[in-house]
Parts: structure tokens; C-alpha cells; sequence
């Protein structure tokens, strides 16, 4: 599957952005989910993930109450609103594909993804 990662900007502090995530190739009703970011210096984190299979959702304690993600599997596109934005959250931001086939828990690490977006920049401003 191919992944595309849009939405990314530059906004102001309490600002929202919505990002999108349009897949090809193979239908996202295959896969587990996740949005990751990484800034500059640090290293790339889990934002939230949303399995296939019961529909879980995991947020990080970052932005838990201010993000939302969600997936269309028939429009084939994984989206996350970002509101109330903090400078904290400027970080280039990718979306990324995990077999749906895993019985465990919610993948958190970069390294349980296969499959990754090219990544869309997120800039806020204080």
C-alpha cells in the first residue's frame, strides 16, 4: 500500500489543522493505523493509532483531548484533526500502515509499521 500524507501548515498557537492520509494500491481495510511524529533533534513518536479489527483508538498523553483520528476504510483515507495546537506539536508528521492481522494490543513503536507516508510538516507558532 501507498501511503500519502497532506493537510500540514503553518498556524498559530490554539489554531486547528486536519490532516489527511490518502492510501493506494491496497485498501486500508487491511491494515492498522497510526499517526507518528518526529521534530527536530528528537526522535519519532507515536500521536494516536486506530486498529481495524474492534476499532481501538490510543492517543498519546500529549494530545489526548485536543486530537482525533479516524478512517474511512471505503474512501481509503485515515485522518487526524488537530485542535487547540501547540508550538509543542510543530514536528513533521507521518501516517503509517501495520498488518491488521496482529491480535495484540495497539502498536505504539515506528518500528511495528510497515508501511509510511512521505510525512507532512506541521509549523505552530506562539
Amino acid at each position: 500500500v501507498q501511503l500519502q500524507a497532506s493537510g500540514g501548515g503553518l498556524v498559530q498557537a490554539g489554531g486547528s489543522l486536519r490532516l489527511s492520509c490518502a492510501a493506494s494500491g491496497r485498501t486500508l481495510g487491511a491494515y492498522d493505523m497510526g499517526w507518528f511524529r518526529q521534530a527536530p533533534g528528537k526522535e519519532r513518536e507515536i500521536v494516536a493509532a486506530i486498529k481495524l479489527i474492534g476499532g481501538n483508538i490510543y492517543y498519546a498523553d500529549a494530545v489526548k483531548g485536543r486530537f482525533t483520528i479516524s478512517r474511512d476504510n471505503v474512501k481509503n483515507t485515515l485522518d487526524l484533526q488537530m485542535n487547540s495546537l501547540k508550538p509543542e506539536d510543530t514536528a513533521v508528521y507521518y501516517c503509517a500502515a501495520a498488518s491488521a492481522l496482529f491480535r495484540g494490543g495497539i502498536r505504539t513503536r515506528p518500528d511495528e509499521y510497515i508501511y509510511w507516508g512521505q510525512g507532512t510538516q506541521v509549523t505552530v507558532s506562539s
